[in-house]
């Protein structure tokens, strides 16, 4: 597995260890103490190094092209998935995936941005950037989810929405400014993960929710590290430092109350042990729908209501 820059000297070792391991099955020596100190020193470096990452580091995490997307997940822990598409209005999203599921022997109803593997599928997803359509999309889902009382499964993952000219010709603005409003009210319960990226307005525009969830190394932003240098600096080689600024981490987003919930990765990130992150995610999805099922209607929206206006209150 390809490593990121500060991974180097992890995947190094990994690779060394591979190389002797088949060197001793290929020779019949025994060097099991040698590779079992390789390997001690190999679980060291993982703590080190992924027990102190920096913001741009995690930011770098989020990004990785190996970790698990919206379609991952959904074959993960979701049963009887069936895709619905369009807007009614213009055309189908390929960066916006929606459709019905059944999790844990409940009904839901399913939106989350889907990026590709690789050129060719990035091109037909957008690299996860929704156009207004997408966001069309996924408001008529909601209202669907709203008018059959099914819960609502999120999961976030976009460096932002579509910027083109085309995009706002077609009201990019107005489709996410609707989904703001028309999702503070949907009266049914909504559960939003971060998987990864959660890029501006093209995050938020699906992540009115209930309780947000951010993945331990996946990112929520008004703006991308990039952008915001560029702005303050003049210089997208200053990301690292914005990304600090920013305050863009689950960590951080956590500790200021803005999101409700860490969901922990496997070390080294989601796309060492996808299974394992699913399990964990489908665990978090599972304890917030079962809390939330419990309020009724006028409740469950006076929450959100409350939720999302002390959000930057000063005490």
């Amino acid at each position: 597995m390809a490593g990121l820059d500060f991974e180097k000297p992890i995947t190094e070792l990994e690779k060394k260890i591979e190389e002797l391991k088949a060197f001793v099955s290929d020779k019949k020596i025994d060097l099991t103490s040698e590779v079992r100190r390789l390997e001690e020193k190999l679980e060291y470096l993982k703590k080190d190094t992924y027990g102190s990452l920096t913001a741009w580091q995690r930011v770098q995490l989020a990004r990785h092209p190996q970790r698990p997307y919206t379609l991952d997940y959904v074959s993960m822990f979701l049963t009887d998935f069936l895709e619905l598409h369009g807007d009614r209005s213009f055309a189908d999203d390929k960066a916006m995936i929606t459709g019905l599921a059944n999790f844990e022997g409940q009904k839901v109803v399913v939106i989350g941005h889907q990026k590709g593997r690789d050129t060719k599928e990035n091109l037909k997803r957008n690299f996860g950037c929704a156009h207004p359509e997408g966001y069309r999309k996924a408001l008529r889902m909601m209202q669907l989810a709203e008018k059959f009382d099914l819960p609502i499964i999120v999961f976030i993952d976009t460096p932002g929405a579509y910027p083109g000219i085309d995009a706002e010709e077609r009201g990019q603005a107005q489709a996410i400014a609707l989904n703001l409003r028309e999702m503070s009210s949907i009266a049914v319960p909504i559960v939003a993960t971060v998987i990864g990226e959660g890029g501006s307005g093209g995050a938020l525009g699906i992540g009115v929710a209930d309780r947000v969830c951010v993945l331990e190394n996946a990112y929520y932003s008004v703006i991308s590290p990039e952008g915001c240098a560029a702005i303050l600096w003049k210089s997208g080689a200053k990301a690292p430092q914005a990304a600090e600024v920013l305050k863009l981490t689950a960590q951080d987003l956590s500790a200021m109350g803005i999101i409700d919930e860490v969901v922990p990765e496997p070390l080294g990130g989601a796309h060492r042990d996808p299974q394992r992150m699913g399990e964990t995610l489908k665990g978090v999805i599972k304890k917030h729908l079962g809390e939330l099922k419990h309020y009724d209607k006028e409740k469950l929206l006076g929450l959100r209501y409350q939720k999302y206006r002390g959000i930057g209150k000063l005490a």
